[in-house]
């Protein structure tokens, strides 16, 4: 029996595109794209061999039971009581969440640790966890690493949807960064850098408190980790095309010829909701072992001790994200 997947905001930019990736990569799954207006979902479910529901997440416990057993719950969209995440794991089904920061996480992952009976993955890293593999991914060639520094730049010709719209709000404030050592909590407006791009223009970008930062410090040992966010023109667009995302990934420290700086770029040239549901993709594969391997234990899960890098790269690259040494 295939397995039931329901995507929570399925008929949204970045839910629709992790439905047609789920179904690009040619998984036998039951997909159910799920809202508040179903009616707005059809056309999609009609392309993809889908079905709808309707979904609040204020109360989904109903929805999800009247849907039966279902093994796999994708929320792309805001869940602030953990009201979705609550009823999905007491139903037994798994779960990929991509909302929460450093700074929101609290509540989820004690939810997660207390009711899950299958994997429940958070992906609240920016762009859904594929920025910190693809940075553990080239972490792999230091023997020391000191300092991480992250950044990315979004192109306002790069449409987004309502979740991320009304999410902007928070992307400018306090923001967790390691310092020396320790957990710093900075102003993000008083603390902006420069990002360098060599033939393309730099831009400032701004700090803010994703779980990459905590992630890639607690795994890497480095002193210092920050993310930054600024705008500006993207690759793509320099090149005269669509509007492509662009990541950047600073590491500092020791390989075995000696001490360095080494930049990684990541680029998706359809943006970054398609680069984020990629993301959802490699964690689906994940959470429900449509990669070859068994599914992960039952529990509270990240990307980085959940998903193989060099694996996660590899995927990226085959549906044409770029990913190199800069």
């Amino acid at each position: 029996m295939s397995p039931r997947v329901v995507i929570a905001g399925g008929y949204g930019l970045v839910g629709g595109m992790v439905a047609r990736h789920l179904r690009a990569a040619g998984h036998q799954l039951e997909l159910v794209l799920a809202g508040r207006n179903p009616g707005q979902g059809e056309a999609l479910a009609a392309e993809l061999g889908a079905r709808t529901a309707r979904l609040d997440v204020a109360d989904p416990a109903a929805a999800l039971a009247e849907l039966g057993p279902v093994d796999l719950v994708i929320a792309t969209l805001q869940d602030p009581g953990d009201n979705l995440l609550a009823a999905a794991l007491r139903a037994g089904a798994a779960h990929i969440g991509i909302v929460r920061t450093a700074d929101s996480m609290a509540s989820s992952a004690v939810a997660a640790t207390n009711l899950a009976q299958k994997p429940a993955l958070m992906l609240g890293h920016w762009q859904a966890g594929v920025l910190t593999l693809a940075a553990m991914a080239a972490a792999k060639a230091f023997v020391r690493i000191d300092r991480i520094e992250l950044a990315a730049l979004y192109d306002y010709a790069d449409p987004i949807g309502p979740m991320t719209a009304s999410d902007s709000g928070g992307f400018v404030g306090r923001a967790l960064v390691r310092e020396h050592g320790a957990w710093a909590n900075l102003d993000a407006a008083a603390s902006a850098r420069r990002i360098e791009r060599g033939d393309l223009p730099g831009f400032d970008a701004m700090p803010m408190g994703v779980l990459d930062t905590p992630g890639l410090a607690t795994m890497t040992g480095a002193r210092d980790v920050r993310f930054d966010l600024g705008t500006g023109t993207s690759i793509g667009t320099a090149g005269g095309g669509a509007a492509s995302h662009d990541l950047y990934i600073d590491i500092t420290g020791a390989t075995a010829a000696g001490e360095t700086t080494q930049r990684t770029l990541m680029s998706d040239p359809k943006g970054q909701a398609h680069l984020t549901a990629l993301g959802v993709l490699i964690g689906a594969e994940r959470v429900l072992g449509l990669d070859g391997r068994p599914p992960p234990s039952a529990g509270f899960r990240l990307p980085e001790t959940t998903v193989d890098p060099d694996w996660a790269v590899e995927r990226l690259r085959t549906v044409g994200v770029r990913i190199e040494a800069a």
